[in-house]
């Protein structure tokens, strides 16, 4: 199966890596389109590939996928040999709650702390309200999905899953904006950032000279 990807920038898309990740992590074969982004030709390049406008996109002959969550359910669905959701029924059940989450919510956060590592400036600053609840959400989620299903290995089902490929821009939010954060969130976040797959797109992304410069937030 030749299967393509498309991408925006690796510095700043984080709904880009989400599934870059769960295929490189896996080791499933794909090429990757890289469209960066705030260039006059970004949106009418992306639309050769992507109905919406957006990234990323999976594709497959005549097959179009785009939104990172069904891009990752399809990876799961055309390729069953690998653990992309946990194999427990209620750890999967759980998974897919806490990915669903993470998509659909977290928009403070979003706002404030834009993904972007090239940031070196870990400087904790106030980031308001909205963003202090967003994290001790997502703390409280962590802590409690690793109490429960996490004791097989470091990740929040043990091995990873595309529950951690969902959060890992996260991770780097509060990584390179100098979240103060509790010594699990830390060693979680330690996990995901030194994943091979995580470690290479990271270098990638600091390596590229385009700038958007929307996400170039103090």
């Amino acid at each position: 199966m030749a299967l393509t990807l498309v991408i925006a920038n690796k510095r700043y898309s984080s709904w880009s890596l989400r599934p870059w990740l769960v295929l490189s992590h896996f080791g499933i074969p794909f090429e990757e389109i890289l469209i960066p982004l705030d260039q006059p030709d970004t949106r009418a390049r992306i639309l050769e590939h992507s109905p919406t406008g957006k990234v990323p996109c999976l594709i497959d002959g005549d097959v179009r996928v785009w939104e990172s969550i069904a891009v990752i359910e399809t990876i799961a669905d055309w390729f069953p040999e690998h653990p992309v959701w946990p194999a427990d029924k209620a750890a999967r059940a759980h998974a897919r709650a806490i990915s669903a989450e993470m998509h659909s919510g977290f928009a403070a956060l979003r706002q404030a702390c834009p993904m972007n590592l090239g940031r070196d400036d870990r400087t904790f600053k106030d980031r308001g309200e909205g963003a202090a609840a967003d994290v001790a959400r997502i703390e409280a989620m962590w802590r409690e999905t690793r109490a429960r299903f996490g004791a097989g290995g470091p990740f929040l089902f043990g091995a990873f899953s595309a529950a951690d490929a969902m959060y890992a821009p996260v991770v780097t939010r509060l990584d390179r904006y100098g979240w103060p954060v509790a010594a699990d969130t830390q060693a979680y976040m330690d996990a995901v950032l030194s994943m091979p797959a995580m470690v290479a797109w990271t270098e990638a992304g600091r390596a590229e000279e385009w700038r958007a410069w929307a996400d170039e937030v103090d």
